[in-house]
């Protein structure tokens, strides 16, 4: 561009050498504004490492900064406050929300001697903790820093123009200044052929295809942005459309990330369905618990009554026993139906979920089936994506039966449970070693390193705020669908890119040849140019208007 700008001042031909520079920072514009009107969607990421702690001193709570946090310091957490640093629980008792971290989506019961981890979230009691790590060595501390670490050891991708370039540009400077030269040895008029060297040099100038290549960037980034997909800039779209395995999280990727009610199966000929939750629900009606809230919660959208019990004795980890009109009713897991001699003789957990059973005055009744709930479009987006030829395969913190479970339902070729934050990135690496270049799509802190290590990392638009950092797109509505329209509109950009490659590069050489030869002014290659790259400015933008 530099050289073909300062060959076109060299023989005053002024209009183009301006028009050479117009048309490269147009297109450097559009692709700039196409990034910043997709950040500018974005939610501004925010740092999961706390700024300030609340410091117990004595009777006082002080607000101090998180980094003069030391251990051994006595910190208040508040519910629904993220626990700012590792520590031990000292007093109180709350359930914490460990999901942000581990993945799993059944939050756990914490008290006096637990170990608590930074990044998880107290959703209940009241907590003081003891300091254990420091900030610079707690776990946040460490997930983001692997996010950097991660960031760096990413493929990286050339973009075309920048390949282009090393092929195009040596080869038409050299054939200019043997134009210049080698005619010139044997017929001694160096002044035309170097005039005629310069002119050649000028039309070479691609023009159309530094408009177009970027404008077709920037025509997919907002033909994603119609449909909630957020690309952060046209690298993200060159390196989907090489994507040979989609990697995803379980929860809150593929499934919703709540508890739901499936059914309901009475052990008793004498009980019904309906009956059988309604004892239930009864029986948890106090509880805090996500799963018992889930049982009320059914128990309501179905008009069943309820009745609260005349008393209530929760044993954590266990179940809840309650009184009901002088009937004993039981709910919880099969150590607490063994805690009360309850016989579970041709009881056998077959079902995906957790199973709540229940027994009355002494007898089991029957069991409840609660899970996280499959989100209603993944199958058909799972399908969608081996259509194209994509080998789809799920990471997940959570159990084997429960990841198989959904693996089934959805279709997904590949599963790999029970796997901890620094385990998903080398399992991933192992991927990239099976398929070629992949693709992560993820929501949680837990995520974030895998995100960033991925040739593409794709987080959900509901996720934490650490993920859609580390992210290369972010589907904003949240919805499997987004996968396969992101590669969709990919591979039509990258399609789009080289239609206007070939098309210019045509036109190119064929007004080049005729300008060797002496039969093409520098007007006629001025008009091809700019009359090819509006060509090209029509074919970008079609993609905007393409039906998903």
């Amino acid at each position: 561009m530099s050289i073909a700008t300062l060959g076109a001042f060299a023989i005053h031909e002024y209009p183009e050498a301006v028009g050479v520079m117009l048309f490269y920072r147009i297109g450097e514009v559009f692709e700039h504004i196409a990034v910043e009107k997709s950040r500018g969607q974005i939610m501004d990421a925010v740092d999961m490492r706390p700024e300030v702690v609340n410091l117990v001193i004595g009777e006082d709570i002080k607000v101090i900064a998180a980094e003069a946090a030391n251990v051994g310091d006595i910190l208040l957490i508040r519910p629904g406050d993220r626990v700012p640093l590792d520590g031990v629980i000292v007093e109180g008792e709350s359930r914490i929300d460990t999901s942000p971290i581990t993945g799993e989506p059944v939050p756990v019961k914490a008290g006096y001697g637990d170990e608590v981890t930074s990044g998880c979230i107290n959703t209940s009691g009241l907590l003081k903790i003891r300091v254990e790590k420091i900030l610079e060595e707690s776990m946040v501390t460490r997930i983001l820093d692997s996010v950097e670490n991660a960031a760096a050891n990413k493929p990286k991708i050339d973009r075309f123009i920048t390949k282009f370039a090393r092929i195009y540009t040596p080869f038409v400077v050299v054939l200019a200044a043997c134009t210049a030269i080698i005619p010139s040895l044997f017929t001694g008029n160096w002044n035309y052929w170097v005039y005629t060297a310069l002119s050649f040099l000028v039309m070479s100038c691609p023009c159309a295809l530094v408009l177009s290549v970027p404008l077709a960037f920037f025509s997919g980034i907002g033909a994603g942005s119609k449909r909630g997909i957020l690309f952060k800039g046209g690298v993200s779209l060159e390196a989907m459309k090489d994507v040979n395995a989609i990697v995803m999280d379980k929860t809150g990727t593929i499934t919703k990330g709540n508890f739901v009610l499936q059914k309901a199966v009475p052990f008793d000929n004498q009980v019904t369905e309906k009956q059988l939750l309604s004892w239930c629900a009864s029986c948890e009606l106090t509880s805090t618990h996500p799963i018992g809230n889930s049982i009320v919660t059914a128990a309501k959208e179905q008009n069943l009554t309820i009745i609260r019990p005349s008393s209530v004795e929760e044993i954590s980890g266990h179940g809840i026993r309650a009184i009901l009109s002088e009937d004993e009713i039981l709910c919880g897991n099969r150590k607490f139906m063994e805690k009360f001699h309850i016989s579970l003789d041709g009881y056998e957990k077959n079902n995906f979920g957790t199973e709540v059973l229940a027994a009355r005055n002494g007898k089991f009744i029957g069991y409840l089936v609660i899970s996280d709930t499959v989100k209603e479009d993944a199958k058909s987006a799972v399908s969608q994506i081996k259509k194209q030829g994509i080998a789809t395969i799920m990471l997940t913190g959570d159990a084997q039966d429960s990841a198989d479970a959904v693996a089934q339902a959805t279709c997904i070729d590949e599963v790999h449970a029970r796997l901890l934050p620094q385990d998903k990135l080398s399992e991933l690496n192992n991927i990239r070693n099976k398929y070629g270049a992949v693709m992560f799509v993820g929501d949680g802190i837990n995520d974030a390193p895998v995100l960033a290590g991925a040739d593409v990392g794709a987080a959900m638009g509901s996720g934490a705020d650490a993920a859609i950092e580390a992210a290369d797109v972010v589907f904003m509505t949240s919805s499997m669908e987004a996968i396969p329209q992101a590669l969709a509109i990919a591979k039509s950009t990258s399609s789009i890119s080289w239609q206007n490659v070939i098309f210019a590069l045509v036109i190119k050489i064929m007004v080049m040849i005729l300008g060797l030869c002496g039969f093409a002014s520098m007007w006629m290659a001025v008009f091809a140019d700019t009359g090819v790259a509006m060509l090209c400015v029509l074919n970008s933008i079609r993609i905007l208007y393409k039906k998903s």
